[in-house]
């Protein structure tokens, strides 16, 4: 029997004229076998640190008096077996040129998920996708999503993507922890100081994943995967 993974994709500064030049998509993905285990330790931590179960998880909420727990969760991903993570990352948005392609910035917004999900899908497993929610009329163009990666897979019967759908983060305990480590890929492409503490937790991850952050992984890197998405390729 093929292993099921419940992927949890997420994304920061995705729209086009927001004046905000680095944009990430990020996806973590567990079996869904480990599920119950994986959440039951996350919970352990937020017990253990006096944060309420009902606090979502987010890069936006970090703060100093938080920031051994967030210290914690990073350590917990790395050191967690059935926890991967792979981003993608658009370093300047104003070099996009979606006339040449004849596409909208939506269109291309969904090529980028194309790119994202590509490396982790699996034709010996099978897939539950679940993409934070964003907007009201992305029901359709998520659907469009499996059978393009579907058929990127000779999969015409659509059976290695068993479900794919919207969800809201508070929903899904995995997808803040996805926005958390995108949220973190983010601030350091974007050159911010804003916060040291978010600056010792990007420290921490460059030092989990003995990776600079600056370089793409290899493809097939399975727990901390990076790909930049270089000028050329635009």
């Amino acid at each position: 029997m093929n292993i099921l993974y419940n992927v949890y994709c997420d994304e920061s500064c995705h729209l086009e004229n927001d004046h905000i030049l680095t944009m990430a998509l990020g996806a973590i993905w567990c079996a869904k076998n480990d599920l119950s285990n994986v959440i039951a330790q996350i919970k352990e931590i937020k017990k253990k640190h006096g944060i309420s179960q009902s606090f979502e998880i987010k890069w936006t909420k970090i703060s100093p008096a938080q920031k051994n727990f967030y210290r914690a969760l990073i350590n917990y991903f790395f050191d967690e077996p059935a926890l991967h993570f792979r981003s993608v990352i658009i370093p300047d948005k104003t070099k996009l040129d979606h006339g040449r392609f004849n596409q909208s910035h939506d269109e291309w917004y969904y090529k980028m998920y194309f790119l994202l999900l590509r490396e982790i899908l699996d034709p010996r497993a099978n897939f539950n996708i679940y993409i934070d929610i964003k907007d009201t009329g992305g029901h359709t163009k998520v659907e469009k999503l499996r059978e393009i990666l579907s058929n990127n897979m000779y999969d015409f019967d659509k059976k290695i993507i068993t479900k794919i759908q919207q969800i809201r983060s508070h929903e899904a305990i995995l997808l803040q922890i996805t926005d958390l480590l995108i949220g973190a890929l983010t601030y350091f492409h974007r050159k911010l100081d804003t916060s040291d503490t978010k600056h010792e937790l990007i420290e921490l991850i460059k030092a989990r994943s003995y990776h600079n952050l600056t370089r793409n992984t290899l493809p097939k890197e399975d727990k901390f995967n990076i790909f930049i998405w270089g000028v050329q390729t635009w």
